[in-house]
């Protein structure tokens, strides 16, 4: 399927280059070309090969550099893992046009990856995907076993002290900010604060998938692991913080008990002051994707996502921050609405004609959704914008003595501040950011508590860890 801002002449171009491509290189005939609603584009691709059905993947990358990896990159670390036994998809080459990496469509699902996707069609753990979930515990403690050395034959750089080992993917991330010139306080306070507080005893070496928890089940079986493009080396219980940030927008089921079984699986214990610490800097490099496409005008992608994810992510980053450091955050509630009538009167007609657009075999009804998701995002923000900016420059005014103009200068001031900031300041910078993105987390929910947006991280030092494993034990006799 086209992207939402592609013409359908150029899906139409894609879905022809595409096809002379399998038909050259997979044998048989392309029956069907379809869009799936990923980040990245990516298609499901059918063929006929003499009356046998058969499917692709084509996984291109996304329009903009979302992360600091090449393409192909995904495609040598996939094919490392089948060499050590680890079930992933068969690789079938790389297509130079357009650039996708082509492997087997494998059967079996897998929750929701988006948070407006999730919020759509709610995750849920099933008894035969908790069945597959630890299967993947043992499976990702078989990936965390394969020699350092086979991961850095393929280009992936070995970290040469803890600082390295716990940070040097997260920090090719914050360099893509600074390369963009983003004003960001957020990721610059995160970054200082990670800095500052390496585990400088960590020194074993592992490949990191980067963005763990992505696999395809089948029953109660898992299929395949899938989504390895961040792949790196590190410590590997930069895998396990995953769990606790994909949750619940990929509902994960029982954390504890799930690594207390990963524990089990590899024979090491795990460290959770660790675990909470690369928390922190997963959810920043999960802040990272969406905040670099906020700007982006390329064809397709989903602008509310990323908005969303940045105030989602950003919030729950805080959040596993105070837990580490025993900062105690306040909750308020969303406040009524200011009306605009004007701009609710134009966001509504433009939403109600983005949704009247006819569809067809190159534009979903899902591309149509992404469009008008503008609008009604936009509502929201008229009805409590005023409300927002203003609470969030009482609050620097507060912190740095002087009121800003407007957000932007208050991004700048922040960010200054930030970069000559003690420690002495952690604690009020924590406060105010937590309150910053939690109010567009309100805006976002509306206020519902419910609201997956509201969604908190799971603690993971109140001590359930302990009981996870005393179960597990009893239930081993």
């Amino acid at each position: 399927m086209s992207t939402s801002g592609e013409t359908t002449a150029e899906s139409a171009d894609q879905y022809a280059r595409i096809t002379k491509w399998a038909e050259t290189n997979l044998g048989g005939r392309v029956t069907q070309i379809e869009r799936q609603r990923r980040w990245r584009p990516v298609w499901r691709v059918t063929m006929d090969d003499a009356g046998t059905t058969k499917d692709y993947v084509f996984k291109a990358d996304r329009a903009w550099a979302a992360h600091p990896y090449p393409h192909i990159h995904e495609m040598h670390l996939l094919n490392v893992l089948a060499a050590n036994d680890i079930p992933v998809p068969p690789q079938r080459g790389f297509c130079d046009d357009p650039e996708t990496i082509v492997m087997d469509w494998v059967k079996g699902g897998r929750d929701p990856g988006l948070v407006m996707e999730a919020v759509e069609n709610a995750s849920t753990m099933t008894p035969d995907r908790w069945s597959a979930s630890l299967q993947y515990m043992e499976v990702l403690a078989a990936m965390h076993r394969i020699p350092a050395d086979q991961i850095e034959a393929i280009g992936c750089y070995r970290p040469q002290n803890p600082t390295e080992i716990a940070l040097q993917h997260y920090e090719r991330f914050y360099d893509m900010q600074k390369a963009h010139r983003i004003v960001d306080p957020l990721m610059d306070f995160v970054t200082l604060w990670l800095r500052r507080n390496v585990p400088q005893h960590r020194d074993r070496i592992s490949l990191v998938t980067g963005d763990c928890g992505q696999f395809l089940s089948d029953g109660p079986d898992l299929t395949c692991v899938l989504d390895v493009e961040i792949g790196h080396l590190g410590d590997h219980l930069h895998d396990l913080a995953c769990f606790r940030g994909r949750h619940p927008v990929e509902n994960m089921g029982d954390l504890p008990a799930l690594f207390a079984h990963y524990e089990r699986a590899l024979g090491e214990p795990l460290d959770l002051r660790v675990i909470s610490y690369h928390t922190i800097a997963f959810l920043g490099v999960g802040y990272f994707g969406p905040l670099f496409a906020l700007a982006r005008t390329d064809p397709g992608g989903d602008w509310v996502e990323a908005a969303v994810q940045c105030a989602f992510i950003g919030r729950r980053c805080i959040e596993a921050l105070a837990e580490l450091t025993g900062v105690a955050l306040e909750d308020f509630d969303l406040p009524a609405p200011r009306p605009s009538p004007m701009e609710e009167m134009a966001l509504e007609k433009l939403g109600a004609d983005l949704q009247r657009l006819p569809l067809t075999d190159t534009f979903a009804p899902w591309q149509r959704g992404v469009l008008a998701s503008v609008p009604d995002y936009l509502l929201a923000q008229a009805r409590h914008r005023r409300w927002a900016e203003d609470a969030d420059l009482d609050d620097q005014e507060a912190l740095l003595g002087a009121r800003p103009r407007d957000m932007a200068d208050a991004d700048r001031q922040l960010a200054a501040f930030v970069a000559t900031a003690g420690p002495e300041h952690d604690e009020a910078l924590t406060r105010l950011l937590y309150r910053r993105f939690l109010r567009q987390c309100l805006i976002i929910s509306n206020g519902d508590v419910d609201h997956l947006a509201m969604a908190k991280v799971e603690p993971i030092l109140d001590g359930r860890m302990d009981e996870a494993r005393k179960s597990m034990t009893v239930a081993a006799q």
